[in-house]
């Protein structure tokens, strides 16, 4: 099921498959590891639930949902 990465609930897996946004912003997911094809495991959100916590090519990294909204996954099952 396509959606967007802000849309991942806690403990849900998925893989990228576009960054759908342009300048600064997408070449920094892109340093991050966030490019298609990459693995992403939504761990936990804050309290007030923004930003949440994603597992990206083993390392915790935090996003607003701002700015995730507009990386595009595949939902798949976590292994």
């Amino acid at each position: 099921m396509e959606t967007t990465l802000n849309l991942l609930r806690e403990g849900q897996c998925a893989h990228i498959t576009s960054l759908q946004m342009r300048g600064a912003m997408r070449r920094r997911l892109m340093d991050f590891g966030l490019i298609e094809g990459t693995h992403v495991r939504c761990l936990r959100e804050s309290p007030c639930g923004d930003p949440v916590i994603y597992c990206v090519r083993g390392t915790m990294l935090a996003l607003r949902k701002q700015d995730s909204r507009y990386i595009a996954v595949e939902v798949e099952e976590c292994s």
